[in-house]
Order: structure tokens, then sequence, then C-alpha cells
């Protein structure tokens, strides 16, 4: 591998860590609070890409400045995830808190699945594709590698943004207090006065925004298809696992590790390139279960 290539790996890597950081912080969120595996997470990553495409699609017809879909895409799809969410939480989640856990992961599968077809429904099977943003920032030189600006900065940027607002808001904030709180244990919160469904809910509805999110910043470089949320969502997982279920800081290592993994494999070894994530997922859960950076009996936001 020459350095050019190198050096092209890496970047690759950042920038599809940044996408897959964003998705599995909110998988991890709600497990870390609400101790369940939620499976339609990546219907919340779909439908915000599809949410942000079809703005974005509208914005260029109507000769919008691509400034102004840079800031109004991501809104659009934090909202709609943020819609769906609280919807989510309200009519389904919290009639399984009590419930078996392999219960609430298959109860969570099927409104994956619902997710899926509603996609269908609303926006049909043919791909959708917006760059509007991505040919408006333009390219960069780096060691002699032109770039998109949008990949190598705004990618990255965003989510780490987005980690230490998160990290901020848990530790210095009342209601990420309380979050914190209820993580740790939900009857001690309770009796401690702490409303529990409103932080479940709050929880539910942040991590439902951040698949939103992933799904509007992926849309911009992406072509968007039916199906595409059941792939991130695998991804997702093996960065979750990886970590530790629960494990804010870790899931930000475990997306860079697995991503300039994958980036490297498809430079060196490309028909490898859908097994490495998973081949780094096995190796650490058989060496350790509960991930690299949780304990063993401890469970953290």
């Amino acid at each position: 591998m020459n350095q050019e290539l190198f050096f092209l790996a890496i970047l690759d890597g950042l920038s599809y860590a940044a996408l897959l950081f964003l998705v599995a912080l909110g998988i991890t969120l709600v497990f870390g609070v609400m101790n369940i595996i939620n499976m339609a997470h990546g219907g919340f990553f779909a439908i915000g890409g599809y949410a942000a495409a079809s703005v974005g699609i509208w914005a260029a017809a109507a000769q919008v400045s691509p400034l102004w879909s840079f800031i109004m895409l991501p809104l659009v799809a934090i909202a709609v995830g943020a819609l769906f969410g609280g919807l989510m939480e309200t009519c389904l989640m919290r009639r399984i808190y009590d419930k078996d856990p392999v219960l609430q992961l298959l109860i969570t599968f099927a409104a994956f699945m619902i997710f899926e077809d509603l996609q269908r429904m609303i926006w049909g099977t043919q791909p959708y594709s917006v760059s509007e943003i991505v040919n408006y920032l333009g390219v960069a030189e780096v060691m002699g590698i032109t770039y998109t600006y949008y990949q190598l900065l705004v990618l990255p940027g965003v989510a780490l943004v987005v980690f230490f607002a998160l990290r901020y808001f848990l530790r210095r904030s009342l209601i990420g207090r309380q979050v914190v709180a209820v993580a740790h244990h939900r009857e001690v919160a309770t009796a401690m006065g702490i409303n529990v469904k409103r932080i479940c809910l709050l929880t539910f509805i942040a991590g439902s925004a951040l698949g939103a999110l992933g799904g509007a910043l992926a849309v911009q470089t992406t072509s968007w298809v039916a199906g595409i949320g059941a792939e991130m969502i695998v991804l997702s997982f093996a960065v979750v696992a990886t970590a530790g279920l629960g494990q804010i800081e870790g899931a930000l290592i475990a997306a860079i590790m697995i991503g300039l993994a994958r980036a490297f494999s498809v430079y060196l070894l490309p028909e490898l390139e859908v097994l490495v994530p998973y081949l780094i997922m096995t190796l650490v859960l058989l060496f350790r279960p509960q991930g690299l950076f949780s304990v063993a009996k401890a469970r953290r936001v």
C-alpha cells in the first residue's frame, strides 16, 4: 500500500466511523438507560435519510441556497426522528419495560419491519440521492489527496460535537444527572422523586433523533434505497457489542476502530470488507463478553 492509499484509507475510515458512532450512540444511550436493545433503531436512520433527501430535492428544485439546506436537512431529520421515537416510546416501548428481554427484542424487531414497509409505502423503491451540500462545500487537498470537505470536516466534526455535548449534558445538567441516576438504578431513582417515565421518553426521543441525524448526514454521500437501515443497524450493533452495551466513550473508540479496519480492508482485501467488522466483534466477545470498555457488574451511560 502506497502513502496516498494509506492516507485515503484513514480519511475514509474516520468519516465512516463518524456515521457509525452517531447511530451506535443512539442504541447505547437507549440501552444504558432503559436496558432495551432497540432493533428498530435502523428504521430511524433510514427515515432520517429519506426525510433529508426529500427536503433536499425540494430545496434544489426551489433553488434554495445550499447553505440553508446544510442547516435545514439535519434539523428536519432530527424532528422526524424525534416524532417517530416519541410515538414508538409512548405507544409501544413503555408497555414492554417489564417484559422478558427476548420478547423486547422480538417486538422491537417487528417495529423495525413495520418501519421498513412504511418507508416503501411513502418513498417507494427507487433510489434517492442528494449531494448539493457536498458540492457546495467543495474539495480539499490533503497529503496529495483530493477529498471532500464534507467527509473531511463535517462528518467527524458533527460526531465530536454530539459526543462532547452529550457528555456535558449528562454530567452538568439536572436532567442529565437524572438520566444517569435512572441508568444506575431505576427503583432508587423513583424513590428519589425522579419521573422515570419522562426520563425514558426523553432518552428514547434523543436516541431516535441521533439515528435520524446519522441518516441525514449519510444521505449526502450514499444513494438511499429501501433496506439501507438494516445494513447500518447491523454494523452499529457490531460497534456497540465491541465497546460494551451502554458505553458512550467506548462506542466512539470502537466506531473509529471498526471504521478504519473496514476502510483498510476495502483497499487491501476488498473481499473481506463485509467480514472485518464482525470478525473484530467476534474476537472481542470471545475474550471479553462484556465488551472492551464495560466492567462486569456496572452499567454506565
